[in-house]
């Protein structure tokens, strides 16, 4: 495209009042014969949502429903979203009428916003709600993020993204299918700390990275909970805080594993984790050679983050958890701010709709359903007790 014509384009996106943000998308089919009629077509498409309603609004913020109010929503979600700037509570759904009359003075939450699973769908007239949050076990995350995007609603979804990467390419396809975006919930990746760790190891601060030790784990409570049946959540430790680990290792180095080797631990209680693994080790290997070792567990208290490096090395510890982490390398302490991590997450999320751009890659669909398959292939290689090759 010549000079001249680029600058008539941008004046011509300017008097639509989108300026820069529309600028920053591609602009597609660049066709020099393409008429100004259809090019302001193409571009108010981008911001209209299917009830020709504009999502490009100044000082808008996106409405989120919370599906499912367990700890997760009521402790950590709907807290920090009294605190975004892009987003607010705007909606709920649960299975329990003491917990919604409880929301509705809490939250100022209008009645017409209040579903539970039964009338879920029929969220898809609520034109208070833009984007759905499933906050559920990892055994219904497939079906609600579904339902969601049929309803005509982006979506987040907590991590893992499912129990199976088929689950996760059906929850992909429906969300493509309704021309909805999905997210999920990676809040590591908008925190201060985290973003730091990533530099350091993908800008080889310190050299390459060599070895990399990535662990997370906690003692669990309640032998009752739906973590600990695998219908419900599809594996123990691993399917809860081991997908942290994964993802420590695959962002520190900033590659994909290409081998996994990994190993059970012992059942100090059998009647406990019955129905899942207890304790889980794994090793990575990465296309430079690098290493990784890692171990999640619910007996264990363990969060750590380290890589060894070739001119030094860098860590967190704590490094997984909600907050505040914390962090040094072979040259000091590292200072980042102090951010709530659900607040950024979520704004980070909502600013992205909000403009219009798609999301990075880091945080989609695809990056849970890498993940899943991973951690697939760790059960997979702790069951056979073989090095499991894996596709790039």
């Amino acid at each position: 495209m010549k000079n001249h014509e680029l600058n008539s384009r941008r004046t011509f996106l300017r008097s639509l009042g989108m300026g820069a943000s529309a600028l920053s998308l591609p602009l597609l089919g660049h066709a020099d014969n393409l008429s100004y009629q259809s090019e302001y077509e193409r571009i108010q498409s981008l911001f209209t949502e299917p009830d020709g309603s504009n999502l490009f609004q100044p000082g808008k913020k996106l409405g989120i429903a919370l599906v499912g109010l367990g700890y997760y929503s009521a402790n950590l979600l709907a807290p920090a979203l009294q605190q975004t700037q892009n987003c607010r509570l705007a909606g709920i759904v649960t299975g329990t009428p003491s917990k919604a009359d409880e929301w509705m003075k809490k939250y100022n939450i209008p009645k017409e916003n209040v579903y539970d699973y039964k009338t879920f769908d029929r969220i898809a007239d609520n034109k208070d709600i833009d984007v759905v949050y499933v906050v559920l076990p990892n055994s219904m995350h497939e079906e609600y993020v579904v339902r969601a995007a049929q309803a005509g609603k982006h979506v987040i979804c907590e991590k893992p993204m499912a129990i199976t990467p088929k689950a996760c390419q059906n929850m992909i396809d429906a969300c493509k299918k309704a021309n909805k975006q999905l997210a999920i919930g990676y809040r590591l990746h908008y925190e201060p700390f985290t973003q730091e760790v990533m530099r350091l190891g993908r800008e080889k601060v310190f050299g390459a990275v060599k070895f990399v030790e990535s662990s997370d784990g906690f003692r669990s409570g309640d032998p009752n909970q739906w973590r600990l049946k695998k219908s419900m959540a599809g594996g123990g430790p691993l399917m809860d805080v081991g997908i942290y680990a994964v993802q420590g290792a695959r962002y520190v180095t900033g590659e994909e594993p290409i081998s996994v080797t990994a190993q059970f631990g012992p059942k100090t209680d059998p009647v406990k984790f019955k129905d899942v693994e207890e304790t889980m080790f794994w090793q990575f290997e990465f296309p430079s050679g690098a290493v990784s070792n890692s171990t999640t567990s619910y007996i264990s208290g363990v969060e750590r983050l380290y890589a060894s490096c070739e001119k030094g090395w860098f860590e967190l510890s704590p490094a997984f958890g909600y907050g505040p982490l914390k962090g040094r390398t072979s040259k000091g302490p590292i200072e980042m701010p102090v951010v709530n991590h659900q607040a950024a997450h979520m704004d980070g999320v909502c600013k992205d709709l909000l403009d219009g751009k798609k999301l990075p890659d880091h945080i989609t669909g695809e990056e849970g359903l890498r993940d899943t398959r991973l951690l697939q292939a760790i059960y997979q290689a702790a069951e056979t007790g073989k090095k499991i090759n894996l596709k790039a």
